[in-house]
């Protein structure tokens, strides 16, 4: 049993009205221990590979196909493969999700509040490579943070945003097949696990969280094609931020209902008396109740907007032109013209020629080469004009162009499949943790860059030098 947490007395108050009889059982959970959970990642092997591989017991999340809960003990952040993005390490209950997002390979998907990556990185291995996401966060030190767990997981497909859901809206116009909308929230359902949430939670700080979910989904609503999904989701219990702002949405959204949609024994309906004004269907929504599962608290409602046209819905075209990106960390600066000498013709003779990539590897990408400065990405067809906005990743970085050479940048690394190149090293155990802190390597022949692999995920570039390989894992990422 775990210490008891010192909760609000006015949070309990209202926990003990709205669930009358349940409250005991509900109270008694935050003594009891937490559970722990990881996904494994599809995008570098399948879950009969990963469980082989994997060296921690582990157990099946029930809601989550991808979903494993591990004991702490086995410490898997700090693990050779998490830093490979075999998996990625997530509360058990947030993975339900992108569950009922249901997302499918080839469509456009918007995560409007994705900071720090969870839901973007499931909601890309369920694409597989395919259609566009674009992953955006408002805070900018939050946005970095995203943008490496997209790097780490080998994401090719997402662009990653820093910029406020009004101005995304006016980019994106009934662009997306699919959002989610994991609205910052007084996170009464995390009090468990994260203490400032407990320190920081008044009923004022409730309201006020309500009033701003409310405008995040009212602009998520301006992005979604008709006929489109919006999920939307909080990590806090209070009826103001779940039901009542869903009700309210779809009460002045007329062109939205809510969707009745399968789900796990374990989660609980929406409650239609916890909110004055309930709208049609708040039942169908779902509440994850630390006192019936093995999670923490959520809140998830699915939303669909109608189909107000006949026939095919009209996107607005994506379609990148050459115009340049305004970025804050991996693209280029506003106003930045590319001085270098690398054509994107050279581009792909060095992913072929010193890289040993397939001829066609960038063409099976579906993206189109595009040189920001000194950086070098495939960003995906799909995506609009990035003109004015802010962008912290462009697509998939592919390297930066040093004058008279390209250096492959970490993040390629990360997403090649070890089959797609023959010049590669597998790495033991301890040269895998000398190569994740920074030191050379031996035993190698021949020259040029070398993809360093460790049971057979890939983990990075060297390059081999006079018999040894130079180590090149970025200096942020090493473990000293």
């Amino acid at each position: 049993m775990s210490e008891m947490i010192n909760l609000p007395a006015a949070f309990l108050d209202r926990m003990e009205r709205l669930l009358g009889t349940e409250y005991g059982e509900f109270l008694r959970s935050y003594g009891q221990e937490r559970h722990y959970g990881l996904r494994y990642n599809p995008l570098k092997a399948s879950s009969e590979e990963f469980e082989k591989k994997v060296p921690f017991a582990l157990e099946p999340v029930s809601w989550a196909r991808e979903g494993y809960y591990y004991q702490t003990e086995d410490q898997p952040g700090k693990h050779i493969l998490h830093e490979a993005g075999a998996y990625y390490i997530q509360e058990p209950s947030a993975m339900a999700v992108t569950e009922i997002l249901d997302p499918q390979p080839g469509e456009y998907i918007l995560d409007l509040c994705a900071a720090p990556g969870g839901k973007s990185t499931h909601i890309a291995g369920r694409m597989a490579g395919e259609g566009l996401l674009v992953s955006n966060e408002i805070i900018p030190a939050r946005a970095k943070i995203l943008s490496r767990n997209v790097e780490r997981m080998g994401i090719k497909n997402c662009v990653v945003c820093n910029e406020p859901p009004e101005r995304m809206a006016g980019f994106f116009p009934s662009f997306f097949d699919r959002i989610v909308v994991d609205a910052p929230c007084s996170g009464e359902g995390m009090f468990r696990k994260d203490e400032t949430a407990v320190t920081e939670w008044s009923q004022a700080h409730v309201s006020m969280c309500a009033d701003r979910q409310y405008g995040i989904i009212t602009e998520a609503a301006r992005m979604l094609r008709p006929g489109g999904v919006l999920v939307y989701s909080t990590c806090t219990f209070a009826p103001e931020e779940d039901e009542g702002v869903v009700s309210r949405f779809v009460r002045e959204h007329k062109d939205f209902f809510i969707e009745d949609v399968v789900h796990d024994g374990a989660f609980v309906q929406g409650r239609r008396e916890w909110v004055e004004d309930p709208a049609d269907g708040i039942e169908h929504t779902m509440r994850l109740m630390p006192h019936k599962l093995k999670g923490e608290g959520h809140y998830i409602a699915r939303l669909r907007r109608r189909e107000i046209f006949s026939g095919s819905c009209i996107r607005r075209e994506g379609g990148i032109g050459g115009r340049q990106v305004e970025a804050k960390r991996d693209g280029a600066r506003k106003g930045d013209r590319h001085a270098g000498s690398i054509s994107p013709e050279g581009i792909k003779d060095f992913l072929t020629g010193e890289l040993g990539l397939p001829a066609d590897w960038t063409k099976r990408q579906d993206g189109v080469i595009q040189i920001f400065g000194e950086q070098i990405y495939l960003v995906p067809r799909a995506m609009v004009s990035m003109q004015g906005m802010k962008v912290v990743r462009a697509g998939l970085h592919l390297g930066t162009d040093k004058k008279n050479r390209i250096e492959p940048s970490h993040a390629l690394a990360l997403a090649l499949y070890i089959e797609e190149t023959d010049r590669k090293m597998e790495l033991t155990e301890q040269e895998a943790e000398r190569y994740l802190r920074g030191e050379s390597l031996a035993r190698v022949s021949g020259k040029g860059w070398i993809l360093l692999t460790y049971m057979g995920y890939s983990l990075g570039f060297g390059k081999a030098v006079n018999g040894q390989v130079k180590n090149h894992y970025p200096k942020g990422l090493r473990i000293m």
